[in-house]
């Protein structure tokens, strides 16, 4: 009787071990698959490149601004659709950005690269520059592209391709979208892409003065957006520097912090370093946001413009087709069914 208890204790104690066991290890493959060093790229991420699209509605001329405004959700909303399209799409990935200084070390590579896509196409093969991107052409052809919309009353391409080139305009503005060190990965600061474009305006953005002033006429879209990616260019020296300075100072408890997003638990950046590195910056987050919105507002116009300024309001009572919204609907379901996007990784 007494063999028969120990054993009976002795299978109870291994049953209660073995449990403790499972637990710990469920515990731990719950930490591996919800802590990650940063959140996914998107950009400028989902806040920012919404909230640019719908600030560039205002800087619109009387003649714009009612259509635009009874459209404003659907402009804002679907301003994050190339990103998604990205899941679907293997050709999306490089129309974001352009490695410019992949083309020269030596010289300035925006001298060495012809600015007319056949040109480009004829020194460099088609295949390089798609490897290496191509924002600033694809902001040209996707200007064009709603100039015939405009042209031909295609209510459906007018809004699809509005919200499209508010986020590939935007893309262009951000330092990291036109170098190949586009994530620090080559100096050694893996997430720095995030956490400039998506983490200091998230924390930041309710203090920034975001006014611009009035859409302006474009006479050259492609001039401008290669001028745009030259600026954001000169810039991401002192992205990559001032992060790197600054990262001597704080110990890994104060740089990094862990925050919630959604029902995933993310190691980010802490509220104390993007503080810190933003004034660092002196405003040169909130300075590429503002060049952002008026650039999206003025490219429109200038759409509508060389369309032969058509009278909006005759779409005041109507909605995108059934078509588009299954078209968008789809393209969203692709998003969510796959894994992993397309193109470069720049979530960690």
């Amino acid at each position: 009787m007494l063999k028969q208890v120990q054993h009976d204790g002795l299978i109870f104690y291994f049953c209660l071990l073995m449990k403790i066991f499972r637990y710990f290890i469920s515990v731990l493959i719950f930490c591996l698959l919800t802590f990650s060093v940063n959140e996914p790229l998107y950009s400028w991420g989902f806040f920012a490149h919404k909230r640019i699209n719908r600030l560039a509605v205002f800087t619109l001329p009387p003649e714009m601004i009612g259509f635009y405004k009874r459209n404003i959700e659907f402009v804002t909303e679907h301003a994050v659709d190339p990103d998604k399209r990205r899941y679907a799409n293997p050709d999306e990935a490089p129309r974001h950005y352009i490695d410019i200084d992949h083309y020269s070390l030596e010289k300035n590579p925006f001298v060495v690269m012809p600015r007319k896509w056949d040109d480009a196409v004829a020194k460099f093969t088609e295949d390089t520059l798609k490897a290496y991107g191509t924002v600033p052409w694809h902001i040209n052809s996707v200007v064009h592209w709603l100039t015939k919309a405009f042209r031909e009353g295609n209510l459906d391409d007018i809004l699809r391709l509005s919200a499209d080139l508010g986020h590939y305009i935007g893309d262009s503005h951000v330092p990291l979208h036109n170098t190949e060190n586009y994530n620090g990965q080559m100096t050694g600061q893996r997430g720095i892409h995030g956490f400039w474009e998506s983490t200091i305006p998230e924390l930041k953005a309710e203090d920034y003065d975001l006014f611009t002033g009035r859409a302006q006429y474009i006479k050259s879209p492609l001039e401008n957006a290669w001028n745009t990616c030259e600026v954001s260019f000169a810039a991401k020296d002192s992205v990559l520097d001032f992060e790197k300075e600054l990262s001597k100072k704080f110990p890994e408890d104060r740089k990094f912090a862990f925050q919630q997003r959604g029902t995933t638990t993310v190691k980010t950046y802490s509220d104390e370093f993007t503080i810190a590195y933003n004034s660092m910056l002196n405003g040169m987050v909130e300075r590429r946001m503002r060049a952002s919105i008026i650039t999206v507002g003025s490219l429109w116009y200038t759409a509508w413009v060389d369309a032969g300024q058509p009278d909006l309001s005759k779409f005041y009572d109507k909605e995108v087709s059934q078509q588009l919204k299954e078209q968008l609907a789809e393209e969203e379901l692709e998003e969510k069914s796959n894994d992993k996007a397309h193109g470069r990784d720049c979530s960690h």
